[in-house]
């Protein structure tokens, strides 16, 4: 088997989320992270997931996988992916596999995705054979050359124990792994954490670059409004495990609809005016034993409550020419 055999067609990379709830179990009980979410991720296109933390992002990310693990729980709904059906019904081995073809994760914390007892290179043939890769050492020239793409020596990098490379350094060698075997869809969560602003440049453009030469279809999971900005073709706002705004990135950032996105997008600092200028947003986000469970999620901190957002949910209403908003506001208007 080649190191191309294991990637499906670029046509086959949409994601269909459909009422998907998933939740934890705690010592106050069991709650949702994520409450009845139906989202679409569109192929060969940049998805920006924002959010503060806590807000569901990481999670609805890990369930697209079905890698939630306990004490969560997928209490309902499906996740179809093109090509393939529900990754929700896949157990054991098929599930590994499709994993493995279809999907690369980038962890925030790249560290921990690392054998701290293996060279760089020894990890890179393990995940090789792990998926039936026969030409090694065509994986490992792969590796190099994607290496020094994103400007690390690939020798070096391949040669070196975990301890032996900086933190930025780790960060990108988790890309490397996560495009190394040709997935179709690239997961990146906060992908410029542990880097200075050259080197976050040099890596957001390297994942545009090679988003769009393979067809990717990309998820970048952030806090940073000018990484959405920048790199997605597409956002969706998160808040208390719900989806409460989602369209094109150009309308949505210039025109925001949700008081909740409208707040964050307040918060930010301006390079020049008034500093006063950026407001924070009121209050603070939930934990998972305080979301309501009817209503509203983002009612206690919204300037526009009404006394309808303490026991209706709001509905999708249509926003941005394809995307989507969850506001009685908005419903009103």
């Amino acid at each position: 088997m080649s190191l191309y055999d294991l990637a499906p067609t670029a046509e086959d990379a949409g994601i269909h989320i459909q009422n998907l709830t998933v939740s934890y179990d705690t010592d106050r009980g069991r709650f949702n992270a994520l409450k009845n979410v139906t989202l679409d991720i569109r192929p060969r296109h940049i998805t920006g997931f924002i959010g503060e933390s806590g807000s569901g992002k990481t999670t609805l990310a890990m369930a697209m996988m079905n890698a939630i693990q306990p004490p969560g729980r997928i209490d309902g709904g499906a996740i179809l992916l093109d090509g393939a059906g529900d990754v929700l019904q896949l157990r054991g081995e098929p599930l590994r596999r499709l994993r493995g073809r279809y999907f690369g994760f980038v962890f925030q914390a790249s560290s921990n995705s690392l054998n701290p007892l293996k060279r760089v290179g020894a990890q890179l043939m393990d995940l090789g054979r792990s998926h039936g890769i026969s030409d090694l050492r065509g994986l490992l020239r792969e590796a190099k050359a994607l290496a020094e793409r994103i400007g690390l020596d690939g020798d070096r990098v391949l040669t070196s124990y975990q301890h032996e490379l900086s933190g930025g350094m780790r960060q990108r060698v988790g890309l490397v792994f996560a495009l190394v075997l040709k997935a179709r869809i690239l997961i990146l969560d906060e992908p410029t954490t542990a880097l200075d602003m050259l080197t976050q440049q040099a890596v957001l453009e390297i994942v545009r670059s090679i988003h769009q030469e393979q067809g990717l279809t990309t998820i970048v999971i952030t806090h940073d409004m000018g990484v959405v900005a920048e790199m997605a073709d597409r956002v969706v706002v998160m808040y208390a495990g719900r989806v409460v705004e989602e369209g094109p990135t150009f309308s949505l950032l210039t025109n925001p609809q949700h008081p909740y996105t409208q707040g964050l997008i307040r918060a930010i600092p301006r390079i020049t005016g008034n500093l006063d200028d950026a407001k924070p947003l009121p209050g603070s986000p939930p934990d998972l034993a305080t979301i309501p469970t009817k209503g509203c999620v983002f009612r206690e901190r919204c300037y526009a409550r009404t006394s309808v957002c303490d026991t209706v949910d709001p509905v999708p209403t249509s926003a941005h020419g394809d995307g989507l908003v969850m506001c009685h506001g908005v419903d009103a208007s």
